[in-house]
């Protein structure tokens, strides 16, 4: 037995692992799995199945450099993503006391008091000023 442990633990040395990537896919792989159940399409199945030979890929691949790279790929999308999401939710928490409006010389998203008429802002990141209108 101890034989057979260590030659498992020689072939995991070198090995890229799991990440954040990997849980993502996994993730994927469980839903499609469900899907593939209840709609049963060969084409449902091998993508289950290719998702799952991608992830086995990743975690035994020795090109640690490359996955590293995928991983911060992904990343930087996920991250991207989460934080329009989140924008959206701070947006919808102050509808009744705070408006949002985009800079028109960096586009950075700021956040004013509401109030009627028109005022002159300036932006916290470029200094410049612009006029808003709220209603």
């Amino acid at each position: 037995m101890r034989k057979f442990l260590f030659k498992i633990v020689n072939f995991l040395q070198g090995r890229y692992g799991i990440d954040e990537l990997y849980k993502f896919l996994f993730i994927v792989f469980w839903i499609i799995a469900i899907l593939s159940i209840i709609i049963r399409n060969p084409i449902i199945y091998l993508l289950e199945i290719l998702i799952c030979a991608y992830m086995m890929f990743r975690a035994f691949s020795r090109n640690i450099y490359k996955r590293q790279n995928e991983n911060a790929k992904y990343l930087k999308i996920r991250d991207k993503i989460l934080g329009k999401l989140k924008l959206q939710k701070r947006k919808w928490a102050d509808r009744k006391t705070h408006i949002y409006r985009k800079c028109p010389n960096c586009k950075a998203e700021i956040r004013l008091p509401k109030k009627k008429g028109k005022h002159i802002c300036t932006c916290p990141s470029c200094k410049k000023d612009f006029k808003v209108r709220c209603r």
